[in-house]
């Protein structure tokens, strides 16, 4: 028999009486972090005059909302309501400096609204989360001002030889001339680097990144507002940070993946810095060594303005040879630049065999339980990549037969078979938990995976791309461009002499864009492709990631929405597809007059889900990828 539980007295604790209420602007508008995604409206509040002169726009405050204290940002004051009743008082305030401006809190609002979100969500990307003991030793100052550039967006083609963050570091010693620059980059090896660029240069520069200690990260964004000329250099967030005078803002290969943020709502810093450009009044200056396919668009619109500079390179083609690593032909090539100097190998791949084939009917090697077997490195029996399934007596299920081949080769068997053909030359690999930054200017073989390729002062004699078909082999929506930036980020390393020698075969395209180091052919055809299937940048897509057992009801709610006129008529609804994990993908399609109507829509579909009290779909509007 259960056993009665003794009654617990619950404590309440009244609040504090609030005084008197500000003489001055006594009602302040405050964005409150609810918790909820429809209630995302300002709430009001009274000031107590204890508080008026702490309590202004940018300041972080607590408040009673839904009788539990919450956090808010004041957005306004203002001398009366604008709703008639009895209005709660703000509880303290929690910092007494300002976290943000009246033109920071309006952009983060564009932007939820842009991606269908919550504007609380982007406020927890776009601000750093307080510390207390910078906020007592930190010296507030007062020198914002109007912007000083006029709105304009430009792409900036990085060229070969010259080392990129040398030329990031110019640009950003032309823009100081006009008031502070923002640079924001895709990742932290990105940020260091520039930042270490700008200060070998003695410019001063602040550096804002989310992998930075809590505290140095807070002082720094707090620094960034209060400086009155300043340099400040992040990653993604960082594209929010209110800076005084602002007149550039630098988005560093503007096409990478890294700018795209994981976290709902999915924001774009290309996307958020042409926002800010347009509100602000600032020069926005891509740069990348291709441009996106939307940025492509753009230019091909006229809307921005393409700089590029002519270049001749040393390119060589060699078809590649059913079987062999590297082709016949390109052996003297390599032995000619190990004379001079590094010679650099980009590989498609990390680790040693990545898809293990019979040698002798060329079956794929599967294991029991369906998973595909690989082998982890040299002398190391075949391996399940799903269950971890051993197979030191490997034999073909189809022809019975013992004898292995490679199919898939990583980057240290490719380091094994290039050693072999140039002995007695040292190796270097650059690969997953191993990344090189940089290598002496000597002669050796360096073998690195995409976005692990190590710099080198006087640049590589050669650099060679090893299986060159296979970087554009994927089968989503951004291969062509992600193997165009590869291709040309991974050329440009090459010293004044140097060559790029390409396992890939001669007529492909992307060989005569390195030659010219021109892609504008490239980016023209991929675009007329994409307008005649109706593929983003064309047209404003979505992506709803929902419960597979619900996909089907929505699919057929969001038909019937688009019949009704609710939906603009330009949409089209694709799926739901499996993804895995019994979720489904639903994917909407509209033209770009209709890509306003669009957001709205899903805006208030997220926000009548949530009033029903159903979960809110994972939703993406302009995605990296469909």
């Amino acid at each position: 028999m259960a056993t009665a539980k003794l009654f617990r007295l619950k404590a309440e604790v009244a609040p504090a009486a609030p005084g008197l209420k500000a003489h001055v602007l006594p009602i302040a508008r405050v964005r409150v972090n609810t918790g909820v995604f429809h209630l995302a409206d300002l709430y009001e509040y009274l000031v107590p005059e204890t508080l008026s002169s702490t309590a202004q726009v940018g300041v972080r405050v607590q408040l009673n909302f839904g009788n539990k204290e919450v956090e808010g940002i004041v957005v306004q004051r203002c001398a009366s309501a604008t709703r008639a009743g009895e209005l709660k008082t703000i509880s303290k305030v929690l910092s007494p400096h300002p976290v943000a401006t009246s033109q920071s809190l309006e952009l983060m609002d564009l932007v939820a609204a842009y991606y269908a979100g919550n504007s609380w969500d982007i406020i927890r990307a776009a601000i750093p989360p307080r510390v207390a003991s910078v906020d007592k030793v930190f010296l507030k100052k007062s020198v914002f001002s109007a912007p000083v550039a006029k709105s304009k967006t430009e792409f900036l083609t990085l060229r070969p030889v010259i080392p990129v963050y040398l030329q990031i570091c110019e640009m950003v010693v032309t823009a100081l001339k006009r008031g502070s620059v923002l640079v924001v980059a895709p990742d932290e090896a990105d940020v260091e680097a520039i930042t270490n660029a700008l200060r070998e240069i003695s410019c001063p520069v602040l550096k804002l990144t989310a992998a930075m200690p809590r505290a140095q990260r807070y002082l720094n964004f707090l620094s960034g507002m209060n400086e009155s000329l300043s340099v400040v250099v992040g990653t993604r967030s960082a594209v929010f940070a209110p800076m005084p005078q602002l007149a550039t803002i630098i988005v560093f290969k503007e096409s990478a993946y890294d700018h795209y943020e994981i976290r709902t709502p999915g924001w774009n810093t290309r996307a958020v810095a042409e926002l800010r450009s347009k509100q602000q009044g600032c020069q926005l200056l891509l740069t990348g060594y291709a441009p996106s396919m939307e940025i492509a668009s753009a230019i091909d619109a006229g809307q921005v303005k393409f700089r590029s500079m002519k270049e001749a390179l040393k390119v060589s083609a060699f078809s590649p040879t059913e079987g062999t690593l590297l082709p016949g032909r390109i052996f003297p090539e390599i032995r000619k630049a190990l004379k001079m100097g590094p010679v650099l190998f980009l590989a498609p791949r990390k680790g040693y065999g990545n898809a293990l084939l019979c040698a002798h009917c060329r079956n794929i090697a599967i294991c029991d339980c369906g998973g595909r077997l690989a082998v982890a490195a040299k002398l190391k029996p075949p391996m399940c990549v799903h269950c971890g399934k051993s197979f030191p007596s490997w034999r073909c299920t189809f022809c019975n037969r013992d004898k292995q081949y490679l199919a898939g080769r990583g980057v240290e068997r490719a380091a094994e078979e290039i050693s072999r053909a140039f002995p007695n030359t040292p190796v270097v690999i650059s690969a997953a938990d191993v990344i090189k930054r940089e290598i002496a200017a000597k002669p050796s073989l360096v073998l690195a995976t995409p976005g692990a390729q190590p710099q080198v002062s006087g640049g590589y004699s050669a650099v060679v791309i090893l299986d060159g078909i296979r970087f554009f082999a994927h089968t989503d929506l951004r291969t062509q461009e992600r193997a165009r930036e590869l291709f040309l980020e991974s050329s440009a390393l090459i010293s004044a002499s140097g060559a790029v020698l390409l396992v890939i075969d001669q007529t492909h395209p992307i060989v005569s864009a390195i030659s010219r180091w021109n892609v504008v052919p490239l980016l023209k055809r991929e675009l007329s492709e994409r307008a005649e299937l109706g593929l983003p940048p064309s047209v404003t897509s979505a992506v709803i990631v929902l419960d597979a057992n619900e996909s089907i009801s929505i699919a057929d709610g969001l038909n019937k929405a688009v019949a009704a006129g609710r939906m603009p008529p330009s949409t089209r609804i694709s799926g739901p597809t499996p993804i895995g994990k019994n979720q489904s993908k639903i994917v909407i399609r509209v033209d770009l007059a209709d890509s306003m109507a669009l957001r709205m829509f899903l805006h208030e579909l997220q926000s009548k889900r949530c009033i029903a009290k159903k979960e809110v779909f994972a939703l993406r509007l302009d995605p990296y990828s469909l």
